[in-house]
């Protein structure tokens, strides 16, 4: 890495058109501040007293199946309603608001409530890949859904309310404004330009190296030039496709290798179930042409320097604009650096 890049420097992110300040020299300033308490990782295969666990009684009073593979149902405390809101009247153009409706459901990935997706087989996370796309295929086709967000919240220290490992779909009429942001982006890149934006981006990724964490035949996952948190990640296809139902099976297995390969190497960074919140980003589905748009897997972790110290986004963060200290050259060569076995596996 070139001195320049050791000092403080700005990154432009060309998804969001915004800017990061990185701040290599501050990477080793001493801590004192907060420090998390590590959650448990000594959880059974089954839990008589978890809402997920399958055969089990929900908060809505219904009972799960006694599912063997990953299992769907509607989320009992949904942040969207098929309904909508009501909108708010008012006389000024500074106090807008509009209804919303849609629909949240929940995905169970295992009927085991002590594995995440780094300790699943490629296999099974391979069947969680086609429940992804067989929902937003269900969800997208419903005329009141114009966009489907897929998402996984893992560990207490990102909000998760249950430890059962599982991630949630929220489809909703509007298009969200993050997707909005990297529509637009995406939009300029194509028309001034050959390809895709991600689709150049990877390629660029896959020329240099620095920032790749790991392929294979189909896929690449790097630390994105511009990454806000310390270990942020980006999954990209090597072949444009706009949603997970572009995909053919040999890319669903290569996706659900990638996933498997990533988060490992995540959870044997710190040796702990590493926390994140984790969701791709597909075309919306309300029938406009999204030719120019690349499907794409975000990975937003908090941990920054062990498993029980994470990054806050405070002060010039919230007022400015978001910065870093590691630089995601620094970040992607550890992340190269770990095992691919996880370390809860005795004999790696």
């Amino acid at each position: 890495m070139t001195d320049e890049r050791l000092r403080s420097h700005r990154r432009f992110n060309p998804l969001t058109r915004d800017w990061v300040l990185v701040s290599p020299q501050r990477s080793k300033r001493p801590w004192q501040g907060q420090t998390e308490a590590l959650a448990s990782t000594n959880r059974p295969q089954y839990d008589p007293d978890c809402y997920l666990c399958p055969g089990n009684l929900r908060a809505s009073g219904e009972n799960n199946p006694d599912y063997c593979e990953p299992f769907v149902f509607a989320n009992d405390f949904p942040a969207l309603l098929s309904t909508g809101g009501v909108k708010a009247e008012s006389d000024h153009p500074l106090l807008k608001s509009e209804p919303e409706a849609g629909e949240c459901r929940v995905i169970c990935f295992s009927p085991r409530h002590d594995l995440t997706l780094a300790q699943m087989e490629v296999p099974e996370i391979r069947k969680v890949v086609d429940l992804w796309a067989e929902q937003y295929l269900e969800l997208g086709a419903k005329p009141t859904i114009n966009h489907v967000q897929i998402f996984e919240n893992k560990g207490e220290m990102m909000g998760c309310s249950n430890p059962h490992p599982h991630g949630q779909i929220w489809a909703q009429q509007s298009i969200p404004s993050e997707i909005k942001k990297e529509l637009e982006s995406m939009r300029i890149h194509a028309n001034e330009h050959s390809n895709t934006l991600l689709q150049d981006y990877v390629a660029l990724e896959l020329e240099r190296g620095e920032r790749l964490v790991y392929q294979n035949e189909f896929f690449a996952v790097v630390v994105p030039f511009w990454a806000v948190w310390p270990f942020e990640t980006l999954v990209l296809c090597k072949r444009r496709v706009a949603s997970l139902s572009d995909m053919t099976d040999a890319e669903r297995d290569g996706l659900a290798d990638i996933l498997k390969q990533l988060t490992t190497r995540y959870d044997n960074l710190f040796e702990t179930r590493f926390p994140y919140s984790a969701g791709m980003h597909q075309a919306p589905t309300d029938g406009d042409d999204y030719s120019y748009f690349d499907w794409h897997m975000h990975f937003y972790p908090p941990l920054l320097r062990s498993a029980t110290i994470k990054k806050f986004l405070v002060g010039y963060e919230l007022l400015a604009e978001p910065q870093r200290d590691l630089t995601a050259e620094a970040s992607a060569e550890r992340l190269r650096a770990v095992s691919d076995i996880h370390y809860s596996v005795s004999d790696r």
